[in-house]
């Protein structure tokens, strides 16, 4: 039985059986050229089947969240902060394609509201709902012919949740071609060290000592500056600068176009250590 609306779209659709589709359907050769892109979602089913054929068969599944971030930020910040790491991370690795990013997280109970649930914007998930979720978005690209799933997260409250989709999948498929894999270094190694920011772009934020500086607005210069290099927008660049507002914890982020340059080395940066753990973890397996 199929279950279509009413409309002239769905009409074929609902005539034709998912059974119906040959062999023959699947291995159409691709009319097109495709685009210079590593995100599934922008890409064509063909141009997902050939990327695949072509020895593209690991996936990266990212978590973000949409949470408070201060006055400054928006509240999609993990997400803009993966929309930029996870182009570059799936390009250092080379055979790589990402999956649309998983926007919505555990943020807190919901009721009585919790964590980041108690201010406005926050959108939470259920622990189960996440899980859930991760699971059926991991097997459907092995499914499709992905061998090297990858977890990664831009919030730590999300570890929990990759960490036992891993280790149950994992479990389940044994000698099975395809892996899942969490990697938390794309996390624990470099979201709390400033070493980078110093040595490399001469970065000294106030107080000096990275976890503390994300707490009084939930951001610092590496969320900022890497968010710029998606939307400056997103930083609220503009309203900043009118409200002599432009800086985070002691460091000021105009001129725009170099904090950009900057966030573009941080993106960098944290794709060469997230390949190098993927890659190890493949490795390793």
């Amino acid at each position: 039985m199929y279950y279509c609306f009413p409309t002239i779209f769905c009409v074929l659709a609902c005539l034709i059986p998912t059974a119906a589709i040959s062999a023959q359907d699947l291995d159409s050769p691709r009319p097109i050229a495709g685009i210079d892109t590593v995100f599934i979602e922008e890409m064509t089913w063909m141009d997902v089947r050939d990327a695949i054929r072509d020895g593209k068969t690991t996936a990266i599944v990212a978590t973000g969240g949409v949470e408070q971030n201060g006055p400054y930020v928006a509240s999609g910040k993990h997400n803009f902060v993966l929309q930029a790491t996870t182009d570059a991370i799936a390009r250092e690795l080379g055979n790589a394609l990402v999956a649309p990013i998983i926007k919505l997280v555990p943020e807190g109970s919901i009721d009585p509201p919790s964590g980041h649930m108690r201010y406005h914007a926050t959108l939470s998930v259920r622990q189960e709902t996440f899980e859930s979720m991760l699971t059926d978005v991991v097997s459907s690209l092995a499914a499709h012919g992905f061998t090297d799933i990858v977890l990664i997260g831009d919030s730590g409250g999300n570890t929990r949740g990759m960490e036992a989709v891993a280790e149950a999948l994992t479990s389940q498929w044994k000698g099975a071609p395809a892996r899942v894999y969490h990697i938390p270094e794309y996390y624990t190694e470099d979201m709390y060290s400033c070493e980078y920011l110093k040595a490399e772009l001469g970065i000294f934020q106030q107080p000096d000592e990275c976890r503390a500086t994300r707490n009084e607005y939930h951001d610092d210069y590496h969320y900022s500056s890497i968010i710029a290099t998606v939307d400056p927008n997103m930083i609220r660049t503009n309203q900043r600068i009118e409200a002599d507002l432009f800086s985070i914890n002691g460091v000021a982020l105009g001129p725009v176009e170099a904090t950009i340059a900057n966030g573009r080395k941080l993106v960098e940066y944290r794709a060469q250590i997230t390949a190098r753990a993927i890659r190890a973890a493949i490795q390793g397996q």
